[in-house]
């Protein structure tokens, strides 16, 4: 009988499983960057707009606009009504809600918009306790765009006294942010277009509303155009401008906290 000589040994039992080996960790690099590829797509925010920055940039004696370390302020010279704290929606920069955040501190509200960490709300639904805490003389209205309402809704819902009312731009709540016994004052704002919000998550979520809430329809306006980041995927295009759609939510907003929300008992 032949007997198998050291080389052919080792190719018969090594050189197969190199190359297995070799195999599996092709595959293994190729789903490492797949993976990130996605990771990437998924947490890429939406970025605020050359409209956005401007708003930013603007020099005027009527608003002072400031950066810290979680969130940016937009403080009127005069002050008219409760402040307003906004939590932006997912994945998209605080930047990109300036134009409305202007408009509202034009009008008198000190406007704070918050930084979360990845631009999720999720990750720091309590951010509002730093502001109140930062300004404790001030009292303010909580509310968010998208998934920053819902968030907005269950700070509201476990800290009733801490703020004077509830907005949704695009929004509901969820089970976490029942407000229905939290006797506090709600406006929920939608726009007629919205591609992006489920519907049947807005009804699900009025359920969780009080019976008082004003709802308001901005005809023609979207999800997107509640901030200044350009087109959202997913949301169908809108049949007013940004900026109608911004004077819209500004006027709804700030009659219903001079009705509902300023006028209101102190303690109720």
């Amino acid at each position: 009988m032949r007997r198998r000589t050291r080389r052919s040994y080792n190719s018969y039992g090594t050189r197969a499983p190199r190359k297995i080996w070799k195999i599996l960790l092709g595959i293994l690099v190729v789903i490492v960057l797949f993976a990130g590829w996605g990771a990437w797509k998924v947490f890429t925010p939406y970025q605020p707009d050359e409209t956005a920055a401007a708003a930013l940039a603007e020099i005027a004696d009527t608003v002072k606009i400031s950066e810290q370390e979680h969130w940016i302020s937009f403080e009127p010279a005069k002050r008219s009504g409760s402040g307003v704290i906004l939590y932006p929606g997912a994945l998209v920069k605080p930047e990109s809600y300036a134009p409305l955040a202007r408009r509202l501190a034009e009008k008198g509200h000190h406007v704070i918009i918050g930084k979360m960490p990845l631009n999720l709300a999720l990750i720091s639904p309590d951010l509002a306790n730093e502001v109140l805490k930062t300004y404790p003389k001030e009292t303010f209205v909580i509310g968010g765009h998208s998934l920053g309402g819902v968030m907005a809704a269950r700070y509201a819902a476990a800290h009733p006294d801490q703020v004077k009312g509830v907005f949704f731009l695009a929004s509901y709540p969820d089970n976490k942010g029942n407000l229905k016994d939290r006797h506090l004052p709600v406006i929920s704002l939608l726009g007629s277009d919205d591609g992006v919000i489920q519907m049947k998550n807005v009804e699900t979520g009025r359920t969780y509303l009080p019976a008082n809430t004003l709802y308001f329809t901005v005809e023609g306006g979207n999800h997107a155009q509640f901030g200044s980041y350009g087109a959202q995927k997913g949301d169908n295009p809108a049949k007013i401008s940004a900026v109608e759609q911004w004077n819209q939510t500004v006027t709804a907003l700030q009659d219903w906290m001079k009705e509902s929300v300023d006028s209101a008992p102190k303690n109720q």
